[in-house]
């Protein structure tokens, strides 16, 4: 795209009223010269009377975005002659919002670049929640799991999370379904760790009355339920080998047959599977079908500990502590924040949680200091051997489960949600 440098800002704002999106026309030297009514519905209207630049507009920055650590999506565009794309955090009048930035270089007659059209792009994940749950970060490991849910969410690829226990896949799984095309449908949920054989076609195919003992009506499967949505297999490492090709059968035709059935059904679903182990290595062992593996895989996505995303404690503290406690009235100080963040997290995110939990329990006061942080961590200590590593994680998941339904009053729904999982999850974990 040519235009001379004679025009006016008047035209540069036409121009960009072409855009079906906020835009900006940005100089070389990070100086915004004009607006198109999209920016202006989005975002409110910039002073251009005198110099208006974009790290400051956008980030309340006094330096250019690379000088403050951040990737710069004009610097970029300038090196390489190219269109640039990275997502960003702005301020906007609905607070920090998690920006799809693309720079499209202006070249003049000369073919020299001279001004560069910056289009603004929200991520409408609109902090997806499973419960209490929703996706918060800053970091950059957070922002590329992000990019990485945006740029997958609205096409059909079948997508493979893969991270630690307690990272939050399944919360990553529900913004690539409300992120999609099939956000309207369901999202169906089946976990795959726990279940027998015949559990397992029964939960996901359905069954007919009669089909084995205890079958004592038709049952409607998840692939059934799930026609038009997304259904997401939980812990798909779990699925025994002899189910895999079932499995790989219906994600490859899109039919099946309920359990006792003989008729075919067909069912349209997007795959989203989720896993902490290492399926490649389960291939070789020959644990897992490869040609299974291969149409799980088609775009994974590394869902990052806690201890990639550090920075991001701060944020998740005061944000889980809002979840957990209602009444607003708690909160952690500086020096407790500074703890945690020396914390090796094995339980992630999850365990996070329940280290808030139990500070509730022990604080005399709406002030969670450093004190209370350290005896809550020193109780997980007294759980652990003498190499840190956790003796009997399930046992202790257990008993924490328990002494949280007693304190909702056997409310399971109500327990799942301040644990942070699905209540599905939790009956099948106490179980």
């Amino acid at each position: 795209m040519q235009i001379s440098q004679k025009q006016g800002n008047e035209d540069f704002a036409m121009m960009l009223n072409a855009y079906d999106c906020p835009a900006i026309l940005v100089t070389p030297q990070y100086q915004i010269l004009a607006s198109n009514q999209h920016y202006l519905e989005s975002y409110g209207k910039i002073d251009t009377s005198k110099p208006a630049y974009c790290f400051k507009v956008s980030h309340n920055n006094d330096c250019p975005c690379e000088q403050a650590g951040e990737p710069c999506p004009l610097s970029a565009a300038y090196a390489s002659g190219k269109k640039e794309r990275v997502l960003h955090i702005h301020h906007s009048p609905r607070g920090k919002e998690h920006i799809d930035i693309e720079i499209l270089p202006i070249l003049n007659d000369k073919r020299e670049i001279t001004f560069f059209v910056e289009l603004l792009k929200s991520v409408t994940l609109a902090n997806p929640k499973i419960g209490n749950n929703e996706m918060v970060g800053t970091s950059p490991a957070f922002n590329q799991l992000v990019e990485n849910i945006t740029r997958v969410a609205p096409t059909e690829a079948s997508v493979l999370l893969v991270g630690e226990t307690g990272t939050g896949k399944e919360v990553a799984a529900s913004a690539v379904h409300l992120a999609s095309n099939r956000k309207d449908h369901p999202m169906v949920i089946l976990e795959c760790s726990g279940l027998t054989e015949t559990l397992f076609e029964s939960e996901l195919f359905g069954h007919i009355k009669g089909a084995f003992t205890g079958a004592l009506y038709n049952k409607q499967g998840l692939v059934e339920v799930a026609h038009g949505g997304t259904l997401f297999l939980d812990e798909i490492g779990d699925v025994p080998y002899e189910l895999q090709i079932k499995l790989l059968r219906l994600i490859e035709t899109g039919t099946y047959r309920p359990v006792g059935g003989k008729e075919t059904r067909r069912s349209d679903f997007r795959l989203i599977c989720a896993t902490h182990q290492d399926i490649l290595a389960m291939v070789e062992r020959g644990e897992f079908r490869r040609d299974l593996y291969y149409r799980i895989n088609v775009f994974p996505i590394h869902i990052p500990s806690l201890k990639e995303r550090k920075q991001d404690i701060a944020l998740l503290t005061r944000t889980l502590l809002q979840r957990i406690d209602q009444s607003g009235q708690y909160s952690v100080t500086d020096c407790a924040i500074n703890l945690l963040k020396k914390h090796d997290f094995m339980g992630n995110i999850r365990e996070l949680r329940n280290i808030l939990s139990r500070a509730l329990v022990l604080s005399n006061t709406p002030i969670i200091d450093r004190h209370v942080i350290k005896t809550c961590l020193e109780i997980d200590r007294k759980t652990r051997g003498d190499s840190g590593t956790t003796t009997d994680l399930k046992k202790n998941e257990l008993n924490y489960l328990k002494h949280l339904i007693d304190s909702v009053d056997g409310d399971k729904d109500k327990a799942a949600a301040l644990a942070g999982i699905s209540t599905r999850s939790l009956y099948r974990k106490i179980q």
